[in-house]
C-alpha cells in the first residue's frame, strides 16, 4: 500500500515539479486558441502552463473522436487563477467545503476560477485537477449538445483529469486518481445501483457527495480499460441518447449489475491502480502559438474586482465594487481595460448612465476593447425598456453591439441581443432574428439558458418537433437546477402541441 501511495503522489506532481515556483511574480495574461489565462504568475510558468492546457485540449479531443473547432476570441474560456482555496470557496457561496475550483458556462464569458497556481504544492495539485476537471466538462459540452447521466459525467471528468503532463511534451491521460483513494479504499462505497440510478441523484448523492464521485470515477475508468468490457461505454452513451432510462442502460449495456459491482470491487483492489494511461508522445499533441503579456498597473489594480464581477454580485455587494472600481479608475484614467471593468461594475451596480460613460472612454481609447461594448449595449437596452419612445432607444441600443458584432462576428451577445431588440418592443422577429439566437446557442452548446430561450421561441413559431430537440438536453442535464425544471415542463406542454401552429403556453 506505501508503494501504491508513492505512485499515486509521483503521478499527482509529475506537472508541479516540473516548473519551480517564482519568488515575485506580476500579473500576466496568457491567450492561446482555446485560452484566456489571468494570474499572478511568472511569465516563463504562465506559458508552460498555457502549453499544459492546450495539449490537454487536444488530447481530449484525440481520445473522444470529438473535434472542437477553434472559438472566436470571446469564445475562448477565461480562467481567474487567484488566491487560497479557501477563497475560492467563498468567491462560489455557499457551504460546500469540497469546491476548490468551479466553472460558469455563459455564451460569451465562460470563466472559471482556480487559487493561484504558486500555492502550496497540495493547493497547486488541487487547483490543476479541479480545473481539468471542470474544462473537461466544457470540452464535453463544446463538442455535443446531449448530456449524460451525472455519473456518467463526473465519472468521465474525473478520469480525464486525472492527468500527467512531462516537460518533453509527453501526456497521460486516465492515471489513477489519487485524490479519490480515500474515496475508494475508506468511505462508505455506494452501490453501483445507486450510482446509476437518476432519482437517487436527490438523496444519496447528498449523503454520500465523495463516495460519489470516486465510484462513478472507478466505473468509467473500469469500462475504460477493460478489454472484456470493451464498447459497453459507447453504447450506453447511445441508449441514453436513444432516451433510455440510465438504470435500465445500464443493465442492457454493461449486463447483470450484481457481476458488474464484483467487478468494480476487483478493479479497485487491483486494475484501477496498474492500468496503463492512455499516452500521447512529445509532438503528438499540436500545441499551436500562444502569447502572455504583463498586465498594465492598472489592470492589475483592479483584476480582484473583476473576478468579483465575472463571479456575479448584486445589492450591497455590486455597490461596493462599483465605488472600488471608480477610485481605482480616477487613478488609472488612461487604461482601457480599467473603464472597461469600470463600466461592467457601474452595469451591474444597475448604474446604466455611469456604465455607459465608462464604456465610451474605454473605446475612445482603445476601439478594440470588447467588453466596454458589451457593457454599453447591456447598459442601454436596460434603459431602453423604460424610454418613452422605446422604439427609437431600442434601436439606439444596437449601435455599440452591432460594432462588437464588426469586430468579432461571431460574438454571442450582439445575436442574442439582435433577437432581444424585437421581443423588447412587442413585435414579432423577423426570420433573420431568430437564426441571430440560433446562431448564437450553435456557437455556445454549453449555454442551457440560451438553448432553453431558443427552445421556447422555436415553439412560439410552431416548430415543435425543433424546439423539443432544443429543450430536451437542457431539461435532463443533471446539473441544470431551475432551467432544467423549465425546460421539463415545456416539454410536458408541447406534448399536445400541433407541429405548424405557434404554442403559447
Amino acid at each position: 500500500m506505501k508503494t501504491l501511495f508513492g505512485r499515486l503522489v509521483a503521478a499527482c506532481l509529475v506537472f508541479c515539479l516540473a516548473l519551480p515556483l517564482p519568488a515575485y511574480a506580476k500579473w500576466h495574461v496568457a491567450e492561446s486558441d482555446n485560452f484566456v489565462i489571468y494570474a499572478e504568475e511568472d511569465a516563463e510558468r504562465l506559458g508552460r502552463f498555457v502549453e499544459v492546457l492546450e495539449r490537454y485540449h487536444a488530447a481530449l479531443g484525440a481520445i473522444t473522436g470529438r473535434a472542437a473547432a477553434t472559438p472566436s476570441p470571446s469564445n475562448r474560456l477565461t480562467i481567474f487563477s487567484s488566491g487560497s482555496r479557501e477563497d475560492i470557496r467563498k468567491l462560489y457561496g455557499g457551504s460546500n467545503r469540497f469546491i476548490s475550483a468551479f466553472y460558469l458556462p455563459r455564451a460569451g464569458d465562460a470563466v472559471a476560477f482556480i487559487p493561484a497556481l504558486q500555492g502550496s504544492r497540495d493547493e497547486m495539485i488541487e487547483a490543476q485537477t479541479a480545473l481539468l476537471h471542470e474544462y473537461a466538462h466544457h470540452y464535453l459540452a463544446i463538442t455535443s449538445r446531449y448530456p449524460m447521466p451525472l455519473w456518467f459525467s463526473e465519472g468521465a471528468a474525473e478520469y480525464f483529469a486525472s492527468a500527467g503532463f512531462h516537460p518533453d511534451g509527453r501526456v497521460e491521460i486516465g492515471l489513477p486518481a489519487g485524490h479519490r483513494i480515500k474515496e475508494v479504499f475508506v468511505d462508505e462505497p455506494l452501490p453501483v445501483r445507486e450510482l446509476l440510478d437518476p432519482d437517487r441523484y436527490g438523496t444519496e448523492i447528498g449523503k454520500r457527495y465523495e463516495s460519489y464521485y470516486g465510484k462513478a470515477w472507478l466505473l468509467y475508468h473500469l469500462l475504460m480499460t477493460d478489454p472484456e468490457r470493451e464498447g459497453q461505454l459507447d453504447r450506453y452513451a447511445e441508449a441514453i441518447r436513444s432516451g433510455a432510462r440510465s438504470i435500465d442502460a445500464a443493465a442492457e449495456s454493461f449486463g447483470d449489475l450484481a457481476v458488474l459491482e464484483r467487478a468494480l470491487h476487483l478493479h479497485s483492489r487491483t486494475a484501477a491502480w496498474e492500468a496503463i494511461p492512455i499516452v500521447f508522445e512529445p509532438g503528438e499533441l499540436e500545441v499551436r502559438e500562444y502569447r502572455v503579456t504583463e498586465l498594465s498597473d492598472g489592470a492589475a489594480a483592479i483584476l480582484p474586482l473583476v473576478i468579483q464581477s465575472k463571479r456575479g454580485v448584486a445589492g450591497e455587494d455590486a455597490q461596493r465594487v462599483a465605488a472600488d472600481a471608480r477610485a481605482i479608475a480616477s487613478a488609472y484614467p488612461d487604461d482601457a481595460f480599467v473603464l472597461a471593468a469600470l463600466a461592467e461594475a457601474e452595469l451591474d451596480a444597475g448604474n446604466g448612465d455611469a456604465a455607459i460613460a465608462a464604456a465610451d472612454r474605454a473605446t475612445a481609447i482603445d476601439p478594440l476593447m470588447r467588453n466596454a461594448y458589451v457593457q454599453k449595449g447591456i447598459a442601454m437596452f436596460r434603459l431602453a425598456a423604460a424610454a418613452e419612445d422605446k422604439d427609437s432607444a431600442t434601436v439606439a441600443a444596437m449601435a455599440p453591439l452591432e460594432a462588437l458584432n464588426a469586430l468579432e462576428p461571431d460574438h454571442p451577445t450582439p445575436l442574442v441581443y439582435f433577437y432581444l431588440s424585437f421581443a423588447q418592443r412587442g413585435y414579432v422577429a423577423p426570420v433573420e432574428a431568430r437564426q441571430a439566437l440560433e446562431q448564437a446557442a450553435e456557437l455556445a452548446l454549453f449555454d442551457r439558458t440560451l438553448w432553453l430561450s431558443v427552445g421556447i421561441a422555436q415553439a412560439r413559431e410552431g416548430k415543435i418537433a425543433l424546439a423539443r430537440q432544443s429543450l430536451r438536453p437542457v431539461a435532463l442535464d443533471p446539473h441544470g437546477g431551475e432551467n432544467a425544471a423549465t425546460a421539463m415542463a415545456m416539454l410536458e406542454l408541447l406534448e399536445t402541441a400541433v407541429e405548424g401552429q405557434p404554442f403559447r403556453p
